[in-house]
């Protein structure tokens, strides 16, 4: 069992980069797929991105790709997600998760353990 908990969100500029990280605590976070999904008042979860158990595969949503990357560094227990060239649309709360399986998802209901989320917030 893991127990993630986001940190870094805040308030960007349109077009200005982020980097926020989530840290698991619990044994085993090697052997985890860690997503992050967000969340936008009024609408449904949304996948962000996933990382393999040993980074060597990532996926990303479509809203995002070429402009967000995840990584991960399994010595510190932590995940990142760097987002760049951010938009308005990009505002949401964040959340990390962790799922116990072979190959990252992209479905909110393969994560086992969610954290509490960060609120990134980019104004128009």
């Amino acid at each position: 069992q893991v127990q993630p908990i986001e940190s870094g969100g805040g308030l960007v500029q349109a077009g200005g980069s982020l980097t926020l990280s989530c840290t698991a605590s619990g044994r085993m976070f090697s052997r985890y797929v860690m997503g992050w999904f967000r969340q936008a008042p009024g609408k449904e979860r949304e996948f962000v991105a996933a990382v393999g158990s040993n980074g060597g595969t990532t996926f990303y949503g479509d809203s995002v790709k070429g402009r967000f990357a995840i990584s991960r560094d399994n010595a510190k227990n932590t995940v990142y997600l760097h987002m760049n060239r951010l938009k308005p649309e990009d505002t949401a709360v964040y959340y990390c998760a962790a799922d116990w399986t072979s190959s990252p998802g992209n479905l909110p209901h393969q994560y086992d353990y969610w954290g509490p989320g960060t609120q990134v917030t980019v104004p128009s």
